[in-house]
């Protein structure tokens, strides 16, 4: 948490914001930069999201103002995306790279804690105090040739869904005022439902790109079976998934998000473990939540070249967007990430409460 928070009271003051956000995305973009020997000069796309806090000048601005970037680099800010921005921003980045070539774009996901934390009553808006926490993520991509030895990653998918024309979607996740004007998030008891839904669409355009098909000939047996027979308690074929990837990075956003997508793709324990693990030691870190969990797998040594990674993120409006990677070559994990400084700890033992 940022130390505005630790205050009494709290304060969610611009400055203290500003203060988060620099100390979030400065040290971030400066370890990126070091460790891959990039000059800010060289990048030729920034793109950069947080939800709830939108400055001006933008937080690109302040990056290519500390950073000394140049002056033609094609700059976009997000804001209001919730915590799908992070895949957003890498789709969007994806299509500009498409366009621009020989180019490195540079991607920043954070949301800012400070300013957002509800002071109000309404349970429903209590709840994303419980919940979120101070992270951020810089994600560096590139067309360019020359990069293709060093590139852990190769982007194969991305595929965006948006229910925002569902009323029930559109208002799981809203920030608004209560009755004593008091601005807040408010998480709706429809948000697992709206969840589920919104994966479903989701992975119904995945599948094609990414399952066997053996799997895809389940499924679309079972469509056509249940259409014509009726059947009744006969339920829908869940494909495989382990068949496509070798491992999962479900959105942090709770522990309950991440029961509800195991059961539903039918996952065991294991494949939650890194989404498990970033929330029990970092939160939900909204957008750069996955990123998180790609770091914990790095760090374990599980990654291997070849791998499949698919990443998971839910955001408000509601969106859900999924994208796949494959790694180009055996991920060290010895090299320094988020969790390198207690890696030997984990997993640990998470207690259960009754509710």
């Amino acid at each position: 948490m940022p130390e505005s928070v630790h205050e009494l009271p709290p304060s969610g003051s611009m400055k203290h914001a500003q203060a988060e956000t620099e100390l979030v995305l400065f040290t971030i973009v400066k370890d990126l930069l070091s460790k891959h020997n990039v000059h800010p000069k060289s990048i030729g796309i920034l793109v950069s999201n947080c939800s709830l806090f939108c400055p001006t000048p933008s937080i690109t601005s302040m990056i290519i103002n500390k950073f000394g970037f140049r002056s033609n680099i094609k700059s976009v800010n997000l804001s209001g995306m919730g915590c799908s921005a992070g895949l957003l921003s890498i789709s969007l980045a994806k299509d500009l790279l498409r366009v621009h070539k020989n180019s490195l774009a540079l991607v920043l996901s954070m949301e800012a804690v400070a300013p957002n934390g509800y002071r109000g009553n309404a349970k429903s808006k209590l709840i994303a105090n419980a919940l979120f926490r101070m992270g951020g993520a810089a994600i560096l991509l590139s067309n360019r040739k020359q990069d293709k030895g060093m590139a852990k990653y190769k982007l194969q998918h991305l595929v965006r869904t948006h229910l925002g024309s569902n009323d029930r979607a559109y208002q799981s996740v809203y920030q608004e005022p209560d009755e004593n004007e008091i601005v807040g998030v408010s998480l709706s008891r429809e948000l697992l439902k709206v969840a589920a839904s919104a994966l479903r669409i989701n992975i119904t355009k995945l599948g094609p790109l990414v399952l066997p098909y053996s799997e895809q000939l389940c499924y679309g047996w079972s469509m056509i079976f249940k259409k014509i027979w009726a059947v009744e308690n006969k339920g829908i074929y869940v494909p495989n998934f382990k068949k496509a990837f070798e491992h999962f990075c479900i959105h942090a956003g709770g522990k309950s998000v991440i029961d509800a997508i195991e059961e539903s793709l039918k996952l065991q324990k294991e494949d939650g473990e890194a989404s498990r693990m970033a929330l029990y030691r970092f939160g939900n870190t909204s957008s750069s939540s996955v990123w998180y969990e790609l770091c914990y797998l790095e760090a374990k040594g599980r990654v291997k070249k070849g791998h499949r990674v698919w990443q998971i993120a839910f955001g408000s409006g509601f969106k859900c967007n999924s994208a796949v990677w494959k790694c180009l070559s055996d991920v060290d994990p010895n090299v320094r990430n988020a969790w390198s400084d207690r890696i030997h700890l984990y997993p640990v033992e998470i207690p259960v409460f009754d509710s």
